[in-house]
């Protein structure tokens, strides 16, 4: 389990029930002090508010959840997956680059970090080293050629 990525998604957890319990509900407050609720567009949006801050506490306690289980020991050590250094060759433009598959909450500005769950990461997961991979992207298909693979157990 990536500790990091937990922490992180800890924090915004925290931060977001911090909202829910103290910021928002004095907005709410002081909105409904404004007199007749029906037309009161303030507390409309408090109220609002309040319902999309629930909804990302949920789905960030699902996604703590699910990076909670990520279990490195059973990641595979033959083919891409979190945390693999690969080295791709574009086989229409002849460039090579290399890539650190990290998951979405680890993407940092990195040139050579890629999410698996990206359009080109989801394509490299689970592929072997000499796989071809196509790939859809808004901009056409491109081909992709696994030149080289140091899955985490290689680099860890």
């Amino acid at each position: 389990m990536p500790k990091h990525v937990l922490a992180k998604l800890e924090q915004e957890l925290k931060d977001i029930k911090q909202a829910l319990l103290v910021d928002i509900p004095q907005e709410i407050a002081r909105a409904a002090g404004q007199g007749d609720l029906s037309e009161n567009a303030e507390y409309e949006q408090a109220l609002a508010k309040r319902d999309m801050f629930q909804a990302k506490m949920v789905a960030l306690e699902k996604r703590i959840a699910e990076v909670a289980s990520l279990d490195i020991s059973r990641l595979p050590k033959t083919r891409a997956a979190y945390g693999s250094e690969v080295t791709i060759l574009d086989l229409d433009s002849e460039e090579e680059f290399t890539y650190k598959l990290v998951l979405p909450e680890e993407l940092d500005g990195h040139p050579h970090h890629l999410s698996i769950s990206s359009p080109i990461g989801i394509a490299l997961v689970g592929q072997e080293e000499g796989s071809e991979v196509r790939v859809q992207i808004p901009a056409g298909v491109r081909r992709f050629e696994i030149l080289e693979l140091k899955t985490i157990h290689d680099v860890a």
